[in-house]
């Protein structure tokens, strides 16, 4: 291997006279760009779901934690909610049911159902594979409406560092 880059460094200053001169390239300064998420946005409930807001506040996704994804054992069903009405925090939102129990899912802020995870409907265990992904193959039970009320009651949640204490404890 040691040949072969002697043998490329001796002809490099060669070829580089051979080839023709290129216009300097303008640098243009560039924004990197990230796919992760801020995990600033997500809050939990006591009861075990999370939400996301949007950073204008007026749109949101909904699903549960992953400790209560461990918690359920493995989902076969999950009954999705309805959208068009108003639902006040703490009302049900939907159910998901495991070989080992069913649990209610409650609305962790007022909202009202814009769009549902239907690939819940065919695949239910998504839900224990990536129960806190919002993207398209993830486990979110729902994309929400945002009013100013649940927008004020969504600051009342805990974040990530005081969803992990409550559990631990």
């Amino acid at each position: 291997m040691a040949s072969i880059n002697t043998t490329l460094r001796a002809v490099r200053p060669a070829v580089m006279r051979l080839a023709p001169r290129a216009a300097p390239v303008a640098r243009v300064p560039f924004r990197s760009f990230s796919a992760t998420r801020l995990s600033l946005a997500r809050k939990y409930t006591k009861d075990h779901e999370w939400v996301d807001l949007s950073a204008d506040g007026k749109t949101g996704v909904v699903g549960i934690s992953e400790y209560a994804a461990e918690q359920l054992g493995d989902v076969v069903y999950v009954e999705l909610p309805e959208g068009g009405e108003w639902i006040e925090q703490g009302d049900t939102l939907g159910a998901v049911e495991s070989v080992k129990s069913a649990s209610d899912i409650n609305a962790p802020i007022r909202c009202k159902v814009t769009a549902v995870n239907e690939l819940l409907e065919e695949k239910p265990a998504t839900i224990n594979r990536v129960p806190e992904d919002d993207s398209n193959g993830g486990g979110w039970i729902s994309k929400i409406e945002v009013d100013a009320e649940g927008a004020k009651q969504y600051e009342g949640l805990m974040d990530a560092d005081a969803y992990k204490a409550f559990i631990s404890e």
